[in-house]
């Protein structure tokens, strides 16, 4: 039996494919553009012929050509037929060069490209079903991963999420003890160093080489009221913590509710559980959109593989959702969830009892 076709359906699909292609490839030369300094030598530059970016950059101006053509064409940079030139605005510099701003994507960008940098190993994974364990993706996952989320934790971490939380502003302004479980290259530990001088941070991860990148991102900052440790959120040493935190690492475990039972066993009393965990509604249908599309595929090959890869394997999924995340908290003991913050891309939420 031959299915009918609807042309026009097809036609479509066709015009997105062909659109979501165009979208991957310029994505790929935005990694380019930053990784050789094309994007910052625009920056503020004004208008610049091929010839003088070439004389800027020291590259080679006929692979500028052709990479100007590709994101002139995405709309990331600004093409002046009228005189050859080439410019960025202030909004594409945002987005493309000016680090550690809110808005800049090119850690997302990277995380991306680190995906197809270990491609085979991704179809290995999907195909055998088994787990995969975060260190044995490549270093370009890391560092992507980390220059994602570190502005959006700038952003919100000291202003907003620690003072939506029930009077523990107050305790870290004082002197508190805070356990940073996840804390990968230790953005977030450092940040919360600086701005609670009186408190001491505890940056705990099981992957060793992102807790010696920490510790080196400590000492760049100056920042001496830290203490890292190698080990997983099932067993970290400790206790009397006023404050624990897990930033967007809760679901890439193999057992989160193991890992919410040893918090909340290594908490003081009256201690805060700070959840953080990308945006999603609870069913499937509500995170069909750009932002859910984006989180399930990095679920499908970096999330999920790694809570597969180890103990329980509960496979908790990047868009668990609130009701899912409140439900693992109460498992573990914990009386209280409630979402105290949220942005476009993060709930926070607070756990306690």
């Amino acid at each position: 039996m031959t299915e009918a076709i609807n042309e026009a359906r097809l036609n479509d699909l066709i015009g997105k494919v062909i659109g979501d292609v165009a979208g991957a490839m310029s994505l790929y030369m935005a990694y380019l553009g930053d990784h050789a300094g094309v994007f910052d030598a625009l920056d503020g530059a004004g208008r610049l012929t091929v010839a003088q970016l070439a004389e800027k950059t020291g590259l080679n101006p006929k692979y500028l050509n052709e990479w100007l053509g590709s994101v002139s064409g995405a709309g990331y940079v600004n093409h002046h037929p009228e005189d050859g030139t080439f410019s960025l605005d202030p909004e594409q510099a945002l987005i493309f060069t000016r680090e550690g701003q809110p808005a800049c994507m090119q850690g997302f960008i990277q995380a991306i490209v680190s995906q197809y940098e270990s491609h085979e190993k991704a179809v290995d994974t999907f195909k055998s079903g088994k787990g995969r364990p975060w260190g044995d993706h490549t270093q370009c996952l890391f560092c992507g991963t980390d220059r994602f989320f570190r502005p959006g934790y700038q952003a919100n971490l000291i202003e907003t999420w620690i003072p939506a939380l029930g009077g523990v502003e107050a305790k870290l302004k004082a002197g508190a003890k805070i356990a940073d479980i996840g804390c990968g290259h230790g953005s977030s530990t450092v940040l919360l160093a600086q701005a609670f001088p009186n408190s001491t941070i505890h940056g705990i991860d099981y992957h060793a080489p992102s807790i010696e990148e920490a510790k080196k991102k400590a000492a760049e900052a100056g920042v001496t009221n830290v203490e890292f440790q190698v080990a997983s959120a099932q067993d970290f040493a400790g206790g009397g913590f006023d404050l624990a935190c897990i930033f967007d690492a809760l679901h890439d475990m193999g057992d989160p509710v193991g890992a919410a039972k040893h918090i909340r066993e290594t908490l003081a009393p009256g201690g805060t559980f700070m959840l953080v965990e990308p945006m999603a509604g609870d069913s499937m249908a509500e995170n069909l959109n750009p932002l859910g599309q984006i989180f399930y595929a990095f679920s499908t090959t970096v999330c999920t593989p790694n809570s597969l890869s180890q103990d329980v394997a509960l496979g908790l999924g990047a868009q668990a959702g609130e009701k899912r995340l409140a439900e693992v908290c109460k498992q573990a003991g914990f009386a209280n969830v409630r979402r105290a913050a949220e942005t476009p891309t993060n709930m926070v939420l607070e756990v306690t009892g």
